[in-house]
């Protein structure tokens, strides 16, 4: 039986006495997830996460330099991969939380049994995404990653449209959602029931399928490919490329031009 994939997390917490207990308490290793870094900042945070494209983020709200909505709304990632902790009761934090569509949303103190059970739920719902995105892969000698070009649904044909056309730019769900005139939530729930994967997967995806067609024309190294395909970093563009052709993007260019 296969090991199940190891998922990594980044912790962005200012309290010193909240993050040793996070460290020290969850059974990081029995839930099969790896804590890659840890910082005390907003802006620290936004900076690993686009990085580094954890699979978890875990977050307090109150941060110095940039609170922890307006730090995951910046990044390109799963808001469903967010969990948000808050020392504070306060409406409008929750509001816009559920308005991104974040994982969950616990208060401090922290219960460490509610917290493990919430992890080990979304460890695996992301190990069952992962796994269908390695399923997306095509041998031949089309598209390296199958996608849906049209779908039954007038919005989020748009939406795969707008992809098309501004995938090479720092886009997110944010901005396709203010292009098809929806909410944020709302898009991302019709985008997975309509297309089958969510947004983000289709647009790394078509940004991946562009990367391996400039990896045929010679010139170009890797980092330029990947600036030149919207993602942020090298370091993401060669873990989300791993992920769904299982090769590094120098490994998967030698094999195959």
């Amino acid at each position: 039986m296969n090991e199940p994939e190891v998922l990594s997390l980044i912790i962005v917490e200012d309290e010193k006495i909240m993050l040793k207990e996070l460290l020290n308490t969850i059974r990081w290793s029995e839930l099969g997830i790896m804590v890659t870094a840890t910082c005390s900042d907003g802006e620290e945070g936004e900076r690993l996460i686009k990085e580094t494209a954890p699979d978890i983020v875990l977050t307090d709200i109150q941060l110095p330099k940039k609170n922890g909505l307006e730090m995951v709304a910046n990044c390109n990632l799963l808001y469903q991969n967010v969990i948000v902790l808050s020392g504070y009761t306060d409406f409008k934090y929750t509001r816009k939380a559920i308005q991104l569509g974040v994982y969950d949303y616990l208060e401090k103190p922290v219960d460490d049994d509610e917290l493990e059970s919430i992890l080990g739920e979304l460890a695996t719902r992301i190990r069952e995404e992962h796994k269908k995105e390695s399923s997306m892969r095509n041998e031949g000698d089309r598209e390296a990653i199958t996608l849906p070009r049209n779908v039954n649904n007038h919005q989020v044909n748009c939406v795969i449209g707008f992809i098309r056309e501004n995938y090479a730019s720092s886009i997110g769900l944010s901005d396709a959602a203010e292009f098809a005139k929806l909410s944020e939530n709302h898009l991302s729930t019709l985008f997975r029931e309509e297309a089958g994967i969510n947004f983000l997967q289709y647009l790394n995806a078509y940004r991946i399928n562009k990367a391996v067609e400039l990896m045929k024309k010679e010139g170009l190294n890797i980092s330029e490919i990947a600036t030149s395909c919207g993602f942020p970093t090298p370091g993401y563009f060669a873990k989300i490329f791993k992920r769904f052709l299982g090769q590094s993007p120098t490994q998967y260019r030698d094999s195959k031009f």
